[in-house]
């Protein structure tokens, strides 16, 4: 059956096509969003007749703000579900996922069912006890129409479950529990805490939570400091001492808090590939108080990537994601594994490709010393802009010394330069069958590998300074993944090759042959110059055969770049 459209301003039964005929009915979300509305809003309140009626704070606003505030969002939060379940309605027809919501503002969307990418079914503690999801469609639209994917929020689990078969045909076994169908290809460990818990957003998130712990116990009359002072004498103590301790306290503190958000998100995390309608699809399951299924089409794949940080390169830390059509580079749907070690992720990659070895595994080549050149100069450059600024500072102000800016150069300079040799180490490139393969990146080091199917446009551009040395940036677009990836700083012959070789047939009509040689004595026939140009191969000599007694003669020649 087909659906027409129906406008946002339409104001047709819901069940009556526009000539009249019987239409797929338009359905509500699941009434029972209301009642754990309701339990919001009083759970919400708690807090405050909490403050008020056992602790005597007073209604002013300088001391019942902070427990204000939550029941305030409380409120709001529940009248937003209920106005959202009384004007959102939602239908799946033959060819349309349908959606039209808004109390002040109609909205209208619709998804084609054969755009549809990805099915993901997730729920909060409090839904999971409702017994209730919350279903996304991926269909690409975050990367292109930089729109938000369109999501029911919510519907029961049984809707969820129906909805994922009807929409990516699967079959497999799904109940909460059960062992997933098809080929499971890893499975969380545990002990891959390790590689998530130190990093910068430890002491972020124990800020945050300190703070506002701090805010909420001090409605209540709790004076924090004094708690502090009956533990830790901060005069005796003295300041640098008291704040080392503060330091690794709150570092400690984020740590254990970074330990239970992966524990509890990735909490029975499985990866498998089951059997759909239209073939099979990648599957990752996970969640202790906020489950999580995503559904990945396996038709949709072009490629994965392994990302490498640069500060925790030395442990083998690893994140892994697929490159693949229709999913938002911004969500968390590319990500097939939890960050981990890298000798774990590349098996799996090998599998989730179904390639062994994987082209993650290949040899790649190393990139001339010109890109090593130029990165040591931008390292250079970067420390006299920051040393010359230092020894400005210390010429017009008091606060810097006048030896400042020699101690800075002395830091700064060899420090850039090690970065600067690590950027260049993270290069390489490589064509492995179907595959084209690059690496780059400094702060984390991301290996990438693409269909060559998937490449929907090539460039390669050159900076003056890359002129200079004879380099080249190959540039690559597609509509998976990132959108487009990079070769940066090749040889300017290997980067004519490579991007040839990436996308067979796209650039012949860009590529000009180069004029044969002639013979001292002789001049060149016009059949030597009508003779057709070869494109060189991805690792072919695009040079002119010759040896030592026989001089040059005239043929074929490679075609090379026009002149930018």
């Amino acid at each position: 059956m087909t659906s027409a459209a129906l406008p946002a301003d339409d104001t047709r039964d819901a069940g009556t096509g526009a000539d009249g005929s019987a239409e797929q009915p338009w359905l509500r979300l699941d009434r029972r969003m209301i009642a754990v509305d309701l339990v919001q809003l009083v759970l919400a309140q708690i807090p405050t007749i909490v403050a008020v009626q056992v602790f005597d704070v007073p209604l002013t606003p300088g001391e019942i703000w902070p427990v204000a505030v939550i029941a305030v969002f409380g409120v709001v939060s529940t009248v937003n579900g209920i106005a959202r379940w009384i004007k959102t309605r939602y239908r799946v027809t033959d060819e349309y996922v349908e959606r039209r919501t808004g109390f002040l503002v109609r909205k209208y969307r619709r998804v084609r069912r054969d755009r549809i990418r990805s099915v993901d079914s997730q729920a909060t503690l409090k839904l999971r006890i409702a017994g209730l999801r919350v279903v996304t469609f991926g269909a690409g639209q975050e990367n292109t129409a930089r729109e938000k994917a369109l999501a029911l929020n919510a519907v029961s689990r049984e809707t969820a479950e129906r909805l994922r078969r009807e929409l990516i045909g699967d079959d497999s076994a799904t109940a909460e529990g059960d062992e997933p169908d098809g080929d499971v290809l890893a499975r969380v460990r545990y002990g891959w805490i390790v590689y998530n818990i130190f990093n910068v957003w430890a002491y972020v998130a124990a800020v945050s939570l300190l703070f506002s712990a701090y805010m909420f116990v001090t409605t209540f009359g709790i004076d924090p400091w004094e708690l502090i002072d009956r533990v830790v004498d901060r005069e005796a103590m003295g300041w640098p001492a008291f704040t080392l301790l503060v330091l690794a306290v709150t570092g400690a503190i984020g740590v254990a808090g970074l330990a239970v958000t992966f524990v509890t998100g990735f909490w029975d995390f499985t990866l498998s590939r089951v059997a759909t309608d239209g073939g099979t699809a990648l599957r990752t399951r996970q969640g202790l108080l906020r489950t999580r299924e995503i559904n990945r089409d396996d038709a949709r794949l072009r490629g994965a990537q392994i990302r490498e940080p640069l500060l925790w390169r030395w442990m083998g830390m690893a994140e892994t994601s697929v490159l693949t059509t229709g999913l938002s580079i911004w969500s968390e749907a590319p990500v097939i594994l939890p960050r981990g070690p890298v000798r774990v992720a590349r098996p799996v990659v090998a599998r989730v490709l179904g390639r062994t070895p994987s082209p993650l595994d290949t040899d790649l080549a190393r990139h001339p010393g010109g890109a090593l050149r130029r990165r040591l100069l931008w390292g250079t450059v970067f420390a006299a802009v920051v040393t010359g600024g230092v020894a400005w500072a210390g010429a017009t102000t008091a606060e810097v010394g006048p030896d400042a800016w020699w101690i800075t150069g002395a830091v700064v300079w060899p420090l850039g330069l090690l970065l600067a040799v690590a950027a260049y180490r993270s290069l390489g490139h490589a064509l492995v069958d179907e595959y084209l393969v690059v690496r780059s990146g400094l702060v984390a080091r991301a290996t990438s590998a693409l269909q060559r199917r998937a490449v929907s446009g090539v460039s390669v551009r050159q900076s003056i300074l890359q002129r200079r040395l004879g380099l080249a940036t190959v540039a690559v677009s597609t509509a998976a993944g990132e959108g487009g990836y990079e070769a940066p700083d090749m040889a300017t012959p290997d980067a004519l090759a490579f991007a040839t070789a990436s996308s067979p047939g796209l650039l012949t009509p860009f590529l000009v042959p180069t004029p044969a040689p002639s013979s001292p004595t002789t001049e060149p026939t016009p059949a030597a110059e009508a003779a057709p140009a070869v494109e060189p191969g991805p690792a072919a000599d695009t040079s002119p055969a010759t040896s030592p007694a026989t001089p040059p003669a005239a043929g074929p020649t490679p075609p090379t770049a026009p002149d930018a």
